[in-house]
């Protein structure tokens, strides 16, 4: 039995004191701003579980000392540099993440899914191969449940999206047997700091993997390709190989075998093809049958908010892609159409907006809003028109004054939605809504 310490009372907090209450664990639960209109319902579960809640400044040595702690678990979203985990640094007191806490109950192999973007669309595309496969799954991590309340789970396979956040934390314990990594581009730097450290914590979801396991990774992402050059699992390789920027006329598995016809799929944009490989190469080497995912690919229609169709008018296209958090995404995005009107602001999460404009020859013109407005209309600057708009209605409004037959209206942030919004769904739906209000209707009327 130990003493446990998680900070944070949320999902993660409240499953966690769950399973390590029931266990036999003593767990304080931290929780810094208990202003939340469900912190006393949590704190309530949490006792009823045997454990105990603390909020408010602490003293985080006192606590660690008088508490006679041997576990620190932060929540997803605690920043390395928090004092809680320098004070447990400094009296040696170890500090693991909850998916490693919960990897380590979890008896099926689990499939670990990380990326800076697509992670969530190709949790959820090897979780439907895997159960069209006849197998048990569960699915759990970043995508909205805690991985720890799989803990005692009966499934043939655990499928896990997980974060960078997440995977700061982990130790020996984590050890996924398939692990993919989609790509890594500038993201999160408010959090990690700086591109190495971010790419490090991306690096652990290998790092306690063995040659019997399997690692599938984007050939294509130079990124990727450096940080698991050397590593120990097998490695498995997707990568679309388009000609003179021509999408290919079929996906191939890494050993050749033809897997679909880009014609069978709902939609072929280039991430869709590579979501499609990924996801195809993890299943299968988490013993999905061939058939079964070449049956989901057929049939699957992409998440809300991630390049997702609103309407087209008079010859524009209207998109709502404000899943799109950060400039990777969002140059992804901009890469699929041939020319575009493009609405992006928002909260800037330290990252280098700059590279939003290296290649505007897709971009016909910018609409810029939200706190990062300003350096969205330096990026653009001397290169295309930048218009600013102080709200949704004001950005919908611009790009329909703008956009001409034949553009795309890409409302692709590159940004988070904190800054006037409580996630990117929210901000996303906004969008739609102005969408339908100033110009379907209007077009209807």
């Amino acid at each position: 039995m130990s003493n446990v310490l998680v900070l944070g009372l949320k999902k993660t907090g409240e499953a966690l004191a769950e399973v390590l209450c029931g266990e036999g664990h003593q767990v304080i639960v931290v929780e810094e701003s208990p202003d939340a209109s469900d912190f006393d319902e949590r704190a309530g579960t949490v006792r009823s579980h045997g454990g105990s809640v603390l909020t408010g400044e602490l003293n985080w040595a006192q606590v660690l000392r008088e508490q006679s702690i041997d576990l620190v678990v932060p929540s997803p979203g605690v920043r390395p540099g928090h004092p809680l985990l320098r004070a447990a640094t400094d009296a040696a007191v170890a500090v693991r993440s909850e998916i490693d806490i919960a990897a380590e109950r979890i008896a099926a192999p689990i499939v670990a899914i990380t990326g800076t973007n697509g992670k969530t669309t190709v949790t959820e595309l090897v979780t439907l191969m895997l159960a069209s496969s006849g197998l048990r799954v569960e699915c759990a991590g970043n995508i909205g449940t805690p991985l720890i309340t799989l803990a005692r789970t009966n499934a043939d396979v655990v499928v896990a999206e997980v974060s960078s956040f997440q995977l700061e934390f982990t130790a020996a314990a984590w050890h996924p047997s398939v692990a993919v990594i989609l790509n890594i581009a500038d993201d999160h730097f408010d959090w990690h700091g700086d591109y190495a450290h971010y790419a490090a914590a991306k690096a652990k979801i290998f790092a306690s993997m063995s040659t019997a396991d399997s690692l599938v990774v984007n050939g294509a992402d130079q990124a990727v390709t450096r940080i698991v050059r050397g590593a120990v699992p097998r490695t498995v390789e997707f990568e679309v190989e388009a000609v003179h920027g021509v999408i290919p006329a079929a996906l191939y598995l890494a050993d050749g075998t033809e897997l679909i016809s880009v014609a069978e799929l709902p939609r072929a944009l280039p991430h869709d093809l590579a979501n499609s490989l990924a996801a195809a190469e993890a299943a299968l080497a988490a013993g999905a049958q061939i058939e079964a995912v070449r049956a989901v690919l057929r049939r699957y229609t992409t998440l809300a908010h991630r390049l997702e169709h609103v309407a087209t008018i008079d010859g524009v296209g209207w998109y709502d892609d404000s899943k799109a958090t950060n400039p990777h995404a969002t140059v992804s995005a901009i890469g699929s159409f041939n020319s575009v009107v493009l609405c992006a602001g928002g909260q800037n999460k330290g990252l280098d907006l700059g590279v939003l404009s290296k290649d505007c020859t897709r971009i016909r013109s910018v609409i810029a809003f939200g706190a990062a407005s300003a350096e969205v209309v330096a990026a653009f600057a001397g290169k295309r028109p930048v218009h600013v708009a102080g709200s949704m209605i004001a950005v919908v409004e611009a790009a329909k004054s703008l956009a001409e037959g034949g553009d795309v209206v890409l409302f692709s942030p590159a940004c988070a939605s904190f800054d006037a919004y409580a996630n990117y769904e929210e901000r996303g739906r906004d969008f739609v809504e102005a969408v339908n209000a100033r110009v379907v209707e209007t077009k209807v009327n």
